[in-house]
């Protein structure tokens, strides 16, 4: 039976059972196409990163001997759309079957269905063989719970996957450590170097700007650090175990003025685009760990977490809340984005640093996305659409199904509570707290009224004050109402909230 199999760019698992036999009988077809290098504005880095990890596979894939037509962007006789070069292809090649991976985006999976269904050939569709969990595997999970609680999820896969546990109860006696993962990196602390993997980008570059696709941010040989490979991915995540492991729970939530990187694995793009699994990253951790047993728990324990329980939960929740996730806005938030979200140039410096790292790494952990860039837009009412796209953009490793998520259910309580139990907001005194960046910044950031006060902080006070109706019943936000009532300056601090609602692209 001849055979047509589609892969698309962030599919790239080689273990995949596909590949286990080699068949002249199935052709591969991968291809970079306009519309899905341009439905959002993404990060130079982001599509050259993907260009080059898709050519690197396909290569592999014709190396080991399998049959692979790849289309490229500057290919005259690419259709740049799947439809088109499917129908060149199902002409030249006449398949008996056709069948495409699980797309992991809701936009995609429809799409697919859509063109698979409009040949004339039989189509099937097949799991990536990547993640812990299906689909919809929350529902079951969760079934007769009227909260889906993260923490619930994954303690049932620790139990479910035997991973760190003996007889259902976890290694150390906890199951969650994260209060010991919130230290800010001490003074005169320098982390270990990131490691900088080396890849020639400018072919791929040049036939970007030749294709005429729009982009934001920057790229330079000596800043773009994404793996494109099995190889390079296996090098990164080796390299985290020996070098960061030992810190890397005390430290995720640190902010920086100094270090961009501190102790993050930055594997996240590797898994999303399956060149390495879940799976091998979470044993490959755990087994150097028990081999090194100076190091704590608690830095395992919170990497595990952010894999084997927040990735996965984030997934669940995408496919069983689309595709009405991507309409919520709970809090009814309409302002647009200040112009600097798209150039750093704020006077804030938590805002500048997180923007313009973003910008020329195409990378910011999970606190500067959660807790400056997210927090501000939260703050100032932005509307979750516009946030969505610039996080989708700007990211490397940005995915749909696990950045929209993140950003309308955890960071821009868009979803009125279904993933976080409270909004994430802060005012400056946390900023200030996990790091750097208020020391050498044009605000002050222990004032909440005057020229120099810090936007975080009046701005907090009146997302409490708008939002009253919806959250003052929250048990969780309730001391900070009742401080909000017991403050004398509350008017003055209100009216400089206002003001710098008014004069955001100037702040």
């Amino acid at each position: 039976m001849r055979e047509i199999r589609l892969i698309l760019g962030d599919q790239l698992n080689v273990n995949h059972s596909w590949f286990d036999t080699k068949d002249d009988n199935i052709l591969y077809v991968m291809m970079e196409i306009l519309p899905e290098s341009e439905y959002v504005r993404h990060h130079i880095q982001k599509i050259t990163a993907i260009f080059l990890a898709m050519r690197e596979f396909s290569s592999d894939l014709s190396n080991k001997g399998h049959n692979i037509r790849y289309f490229k962007i500057s290919d005259q006789d690419n259709a740049h759309s799947f439809k088109g070069n499917l129908e060149t292809l199902i002409k030249e090649f006449q398949p008996d079957a056709l069948s495409f991976l699980e797309p992991d985006e809701y936009r995609l999976d429809n799409l697919l269905e859509d063109v698979f269904g409009s040949f004339q050939v039989p189509y099937s569709k097949c799991s990536t063989e990547h993640f812990f969990t299906g689909r919809y595997d929350l529902k079951d999970i969760f079934k007769g719970r009227k909260q889906w609680v993260m923490e619930y999820f994954y303690r049932h896969m620790r139990k479910k996957h035997q991973i760190m546990v003996d007889d259902g109860e976890p290694w150390g006696g906890d199951w969650n450590y994260d209060t010991s993962n919130r230290k800010k990196l001490p003074k005169d602390h320098t982390p270990p170097e990131p490691l900088i993997i080396k890849t020639d980008i400018d072919d791929v570059v040049s036939e970007i700007h030749d294709a005429g696709i729009s982009f934001i941010g920057n790229i330079k040989p000596e800043n773009f650090h994404w793996p494109v490979t099995r190889a390079q991915s296996l090098q990164l995540l080796s390299y985290f175990r020996e070098n960061l492991l030992q810190h890397f729970g005390d430290y995720q939530d640190s902010l920086s003025n100094d270090y961009w990187s501190l102790y993050h694995s930055r594997i996240s793009f590797s898994l999303n685009v399956k060149l390495i699994s879940p799976s091998e990253v979470i044993h490959s951790v755990i087994e150097y760990w028990q081999d090194n047993p100076d190091i704590s728990i608690n830095q395992v324990e919170g990497f595990v977490r952010q894999i084997l329980g927040w990735r996965e939960y984030m997934r669940g929740m995408y496919w069983c809340r689309m595709p009405e996730f991507g309409i919520e806005n709970y809090l009814e938030n309409k302002r647009k984005l200040p112009g600097w979200y798209w150039t750093g140039k704020t006077k804030m410096n938590c805002l500048s640093h997180a923007i313009n790292q973003s910008l020329n790494y195409a990378y910011a952990h999970h606190i500067q996305r959660l807790m400056v860039t997210g927090n501000f837009a939260l703050l100032t009412g932005i509307d979750p659409d516009f946030l969505d796209e610039w996080y989708l953009g700007i990211y490397a490793d940005a995915f749909e199904w696990v950045e929209m998520p993140n950003t309308r259910g955890m960071s821009q309580f868009a979803d009125g509570g279904k993933i976080a139990t409270k909004p994430y907001v802060s005012s400056a005194s946390y900023i200030n707290k996990m790091g750097d960046h208020c020391k050498s910044c044009h605000y002050n950031h222990k004032l909440k009224i005057g020229e120099k006060a810090c936007p975080f902080n009046s701005l907090y006070w009146n997302f409490l004050d708008e939002h009253r109706d919806k959250l003052s019943e929250n048990p969780r936000m309730g001391m900070m109402y009742r401080l909000l009532e017991k403050m004398n300056d509350k008017e003055q601090i209100l009216e400089k909230a206002a003001e710098h609602l008014d004069n955001l692209e100037n702040l």
